[in-house]
């Protein structure tokens, strides 16, 4: 789909990028690559996963959600919360065994659940981008008009 408003460009932008990161670490992880050959992919999962949670999450809870809901799309909002909420269960547990991956000094175990986890974690957030891209994002480009996108495109950005 095309987008007009910079604010669906970016979180669209932000969902592929996504996508295609958590792919690419349940690639690595099915094809059983030694773990010397994850380290520069679980920084990278690490950082994203810090900011998909947390700024990406915060920004569609606090400033999109609310505009959804007095649009009269309160249900598609309140979905895709729970979405948030079942994510983010998987999130914590996980940047926790990334950071001490990261680190080193994991024993085999922990590889084993943290692996696992990120798998858990790469399909749940996938298929929540695919959502918000296929149902929030339509339904945000119609709401809001130039001067709001700008207002919520900057205070996204500089967020």
């Amino acid at each position: 789909m095309f987008y007009s408003r910079q604010t669906s460009l970016r979180l669209h932008e932000e969902h592929l990028a996504t996508i295609q990161l958590w792919g690419r670490l349940e690639q690595s992880i099915a094809a059983r690559v030694a773990e010397a050959e994850l380290d520069a992919l679980l920084r990278n999962c690490s950082a994203a996963l810090a900011e998909e949670v947390t700024r990406h999450f915060e920004f569609e809870e606090r400033d999109v959600f609310p505009r959804l809901e007095q649009a009269g799309d309160g249900d598609l909002a309140g979905l895709l919360i729970e979405e948030h909420a079942t994510i983010r269960a998987v999130a914590q547990p996980l940047a926790v065994l990334l950071r001490k991956a990261l680190a080193g000094g994991m024993q085999p175990a922990e590889w084993q659940t943290m692996k696992v986890l990120a798998l858990e974690f790469s399909e749940r957030l996938g298929s929540h981008a695919q959502k918000e891209d296929g149902a929030l994002l339509p339904v945000l480009e119609n709401l809001l008009d130039e001067e709001t996108d700008r207002g919520l495109f900057g205070a996204y950005a500089s967020g």
